[in-house]
């Protein structure tokens, strides 16, 4: 059953309960309001701080959407991409252009120009919808982009080169259109992350869709009382699938547009949330606010909060003790997945295995996993290998591109490129990104056992291990470390610290700056490979 079902059935069943609500902290910031003034705002067209809309409403919304585009020449298996950042919009534009058979295009909010353009020509977009925040990424391709596609603007005052959404579709009907969808209809278009180069379009059916929101609901429980807190950007498979067990069970979710930690427990107190996920970093900064008193729990109502759940990194276990000192009665899970197998929960820990955190788990609701080696025979307990991955929610392909296809599948399973192993209980143990190894003096190095050790130093906040060029070894290992605020360490206290590793697992650089992560809490380790390789690093010392 498709998606756009739920949506329909969730409008009938529940149409005036509160489907999303859309929290805007900085618009309190700006204007010097606190949290507890809330209710005294006057929210207005220009600056509003929250906006909520019902079920209802919702389809209603998709519907007119859905309708504009097909007055527009809008067919079953056309694309429409999505250019917005996360607001209101964004769901009911997504569902709308599920309703009429065409594919949902999102795109990532950092693309440059360049990249825009790129990936709308890839995917064969015929619709482009975008927010104000990109005018001036769309104005100087848009003479381009106009030649064959159509360009919508989401948001107040509208530019020249655009059509105005709002007013479009305010003359649009609001009953769901006649267009007959199954589960092996086409549905979407994601991205890959790009990190090689130009991203590449991953194309899956309405059966990876409806199998996401049905994986989300069975691990985590969701029901209708449940209230969801989003916070990642809406354009990764990750945020939206996880919304998709709320969807499920017809749940509330609230929106939140912003990541500091008071930011977040705001939400979370306000909007009486109980499911929260979560990236690395935003879990480390709530903790070094709570724990240095910048932030105390006695503010916030907080008692409904009953699951923490992170995905998209690694997570260091030291950082989920620190958090059940401070939450202890919070359930936790660690989701892993791919765009390539539509997002969070094709292996998870679950909220019953927290004895095993480190792990990424066991394999998810209807999914199937193995380490395998390069031949696809599984590899013995304790031992590395990639992560094979089979399931209704892999990618049928990689679009207009046959070799990376031919590549990633095999025999029905996808090849992740994460390497990993599995214990003695089953558990599979994340290892390091296939491409990541490092390879020094014919040793193999995987950068994340070393940076979860490092992650265990209470004065590091975040790290990075990469590989930079060595004459003699080929490669040695480097670990960015960016401290938490406040603290000062030396390279020795680091070379200290390490003597509990095996020498060969030793850091050979020790770097002191920041760590670069994406939207989705990856860490950027091509651009970190440019600004630290040998030949920069060498510069580097020689200017300092």
């Amino acid at each position: 059953m498709p998606v756009t079902k739920l949506l329909e059935r969730n409008a009938s069943m529940y149409g005036d309960d509160t489907a999303l609500v859309e929290i805007n902290p900085a618009k309190l910031e700006k204007n010097r309001v606190t949290w507890k003034e809330y209710e005294l705002i006057q929210s207005t067209d220009e600056a509003p701080y929250r906006r909520e809309i019902t079920w209802k409403v919702f389809d209603e919304k998709a519907n007119r959407f859905a309708n504009l585009l097909i007055s527009r020449g809008i067919k079953k298996n056309d694309k429409v991409g999505i250019l917005l950042m996360n607001c209101l919009e964004w769901l009911p534009i997504y569902f709308g252009i599920l309703k009429t058979g065409a594919l949902a295009v999102p795109l990532n909010f950092r693309y440059d120009t360049e990249e825009i353009e790129y990936c709308v020509k890839l995917a064969d977009c015929d619709v482009l919808v975008f927010g104000p925040e990109f005018i001036g990424r769309i104005e100087p391709i848009a003479d381009r982009l106009a030649k064959r596609r159509l360009l919508y603007y989401v948001g107040n005052s509208c530019p020249s080169f655009a059509d105005d959404y709002n007013e479009d579709t305010s003359n649009c009907s609001s009953i769901a259109p006649e267009i007959e969808l199954t589960d092996d209809d086409y549905g979407a278009i994601y991205f890959s992350s790009g990190t090689t180069g130009f991203p590449k379009a991953i194309l899956h059916k309405h059966r990876s869709l409806m199998h996401a929101a049905m994986t989300e609901q069975n691990h985590h429980g969701q029901t209708k009382d449940d209230v969801f807190l989003c916070i990642p950007p809406l354009y990764h498979t990750g945020a939206k699938m996880h919304w998709m067990g709320s969807l499920l069970v017809g749940g509330k979710a609230v929106i939140l547009k912003g990541t500091k930690p008071e930011y977040i427990l705001d939400a979370v107190s306000r909007e009486h949330c109980t499911i929260v996920w979560l990236l690395v970093p935003w879990a480390q900064d709530i903790l070094v606010a709570l724990e240095s008193g910048a932030l105390k729990l006695e503010d916030y109502e907080l008692d409904q909060w009953r699951l923490m759940h992170i995905g998209a990194q690694p997570v260091p276990a030291s950082l989920i003790q620190r958090w059940k000192k401070i939450f202890p009665h919070h359930l936790y899970d660690t989701n892993y997945g791919l765009s390539e197998s539509i997002g969070p929960g094709c292996v998870h820990l679950g909220v019953e295995n927290i004895n095993k955190v480190g792990a990424i788990g066991v394999a998810g609701y209807g999914w199937e996993v193995k380490v395998a080696d390069e031949n696809g025979n599984e590899v013995p307990d304790g031992e590395v290998g990639e992560l094979l991955i089979k399931g209704p929610g892999v990618m049928e392909c990689y679009y207009h591109n046959k070799k990376a296809t031919e590549e990633c599948l095999k025999d029905g399973w996808l090849y992740s490129g994460d390497m990993a192993k599995v214990d003695e209980d089953g558990f599979i143990w994340l290892v390091d990104r296939k491409k990541d190894v490092i390879i020094s003096g014919g040793e193999n190095i995987y950068p994340v056992q070393i940076e979860s050790f490092l992650m265990k130093n209470n004065k590091i906040k975040d790290v990075a291990v990469i590989g930079i060029g060595d004459s003699r070894l080929g490669e040695i290992s480097a670990a960015i470390i960016e401290l938490k605020k406040g603290q000062i360490a030396t390279e020795d206290e680091i070379n200290e610290f390490c003597l509990e590793l095996p020498r060969y697992k030793r850091p050979r650089k020790i770097i002191f700056a920041d760590v670069p992560r994406n939207a989705t809490g990856k860490i950027e380790k091509p651009k970190l490979r440019e600004m630290y390789g040998a030949e920069n690093l060498v510069a580097k010392e020689n200017n300092s």
